[in-house]
């Protein structure tokens, strides 16, 4: 397995949260300068090759394997498909969990849910459910998320106030990793039904 393919997959399942030259350097055993010349060889590449559909994002010192700007429209078409349109369990999942708990980070939710979220998180960003609202001031300054306007029109609500009350929601430590799972899904139950009757499954 070469040097760039370790680092290309790390990208790859860092997904939306990325992944820093520490934590790279620190798994892999690369120094720093290495992983920078692996990272502007990838960025050569992905730049240079009009078939390929990825591309590198660097903030601060972090990094990010993305889609192209260009291929926004034709990715927003394939939510947009009837298929991919009504909210699925594990989307509804995790919007009641953002939803009740916002601003919330991914690791976060995930403590909660017990299972990974990113595709799904992805998934609502691009039907605009969810936002980005800003960074945890922690170590590694990860991404908080919120719900959108979108959100409150798809469940027929005029503000966040009208969310139903969740029982001994505000117990829940979602750093613990240990929450009453059955407790928060049974809430999607209690959302006003979508006004669009017509979505179909995300």
């Amino acid at each position: 397995m070469s040097n760039q393919s370790q680092i290309e997959a790390l990208l790859f399942v860092a997904g939306d949260e990325g992944i820093s030259f520490s934590a790279i350097s620190n798994i892999t055993g690369f120094t720093h300068p290495a992983i920078q010349g692996i990272i502007d060889h990838l960025n050569a590449k992905y730049s240079q090759d009009n078939n390929c559909a990825l591309e590198l994002h660097q903030d601060e010192d972090r990094l990010y394997l993305v889609t192209k700007p260009e291929l926004g429209g034709i990715l927003k078409k394939y939510f947009e498909l009837p298929a991919n349109n009504k909210l699925s369990k594990s989307s509804l999942e995790v919007l009641v969990i953002i939803a009740y708990k916002q601003p919330i980070t991914r690791i976060e939710i995930e403590n909660i849910r017990g299972v990974k979220s990113t595709n799904i998180l992805q998934k609502l960003l691009t039907k605009e459910m969810i936002q980005v609202v800003g960074r945890k001031d922690e170590i590694g300054r990860p991404i908080m998320y919120g719900t959108t306007s979108g959100f409150l029109d798809y469940f027929g609500l005029k503000s966040l106030d009208e969310l139903p009350p969740l029982v001994d929601f505000d117990a829940i430590e979602v750093e613990s990793g240990d929450a009453p799972q059955q407790m928060l899904f049974d809430q999607e139950s209690t959302f006003t039904k979508p006004k669009n009757e017509e979505l179909n499954h995300v």
